[in-house]
């Protein structure tokens, strides 16, 4: 098994330093969602009783928004990952050349929780190593516009000797996330934003990792 270290301080060292840089599109990004959020909710509470199909709606058409987000915030990572520019207006195209990726991804969400979930019921540990394992299928359908099944399989081989690594990561940014609920809440505006970067940054260099050494054993193969 190959094994593919990966520098956890710097991806989060250059999630900050990108965030710091685009301080203004995330901070904007995530009031927007959350005036968004807000609004939805109003509409729910205030039908939940005299109108619960439409309160139905509003809950459906919010979970619709945040997986598109969601979608859009991977999208925005690798572009910022990639050294391309990041504006709003390049979110919101971000956003639209996502939609038609939108059932993949959420039938990969599905799947994923599923897979977790049954590695949970069996004994916990399991279930921790395939959220591990399996944590990066959606980088892959946005990236490459792979199907949810090709998604997970691309996840596995490019975490295969990254694990360990990866497990502390997913500790590391909690950690900075949770140094983010201190600062009463609003810290989250800017450890969120870091932690989507930072994933993005590992998303590459083990994706880049993973190239070179199927280069390298092509190379020295039979």
């Amino acid at each position: 098994m190959i094994e593919k270290r990966f520098s956890k301080g710097e991806a989060v060292k250059f999630g900050w330093s990108m965030v710091k840089n685009n301080l203004i599109f995330f901070v904007g990004l995530f009031i927007a969602d959350g005036l968004i959020y807000q609004a939805l909710e109003i509409i729910s509470k205030s039908t939940k009783e005299n109108i619960p199909a439409l309160s139905f709606v509003s809950d459906i058409v919010y979970l619709f928004i945040q997986i598109i987000v969601q979608m859009g915030l991977i999208k925005i990572s690798l572009r910022i990952c990639d050294n391309m520019k990041c504006e709003l207006a390049d979110f919101f195209s971000d956003l639209l050349s996502c939609l038609p990726l939108f059932f993949k991804y959420l039938l990969g969400t599905i799947l994923y929780l599923l897979i977790v979930l049954s590695g949970i019921i069996l004994l916990i540990i399991p279930g921790v190593i395939w959220s591990v394992k399996y944590s990066f299928f959606g980088y892959f359908i946005i990236d490459k516009g792979l199907g949810p099944i090709e998604a997970l399989k691309e996840s596995s081989l490019i975490t295969k000797g990254a694990k360990q690594d990866l497990f502390l990561f997913w500790l590391l940014i909690s950690a900075v996330n949770f140094l983010g609920v201190l600062a009463f809440f609003i810290g989250l505006f800017v450890t969120i934003p870091i932690t989507v970067v930072a994933i993005g940054f590992v998303y590459r260099k083990l994706l880049n990792k993973t190239g070179a050494a199927q280069t390298t054993v092509l190379l020295i193969g039979p």
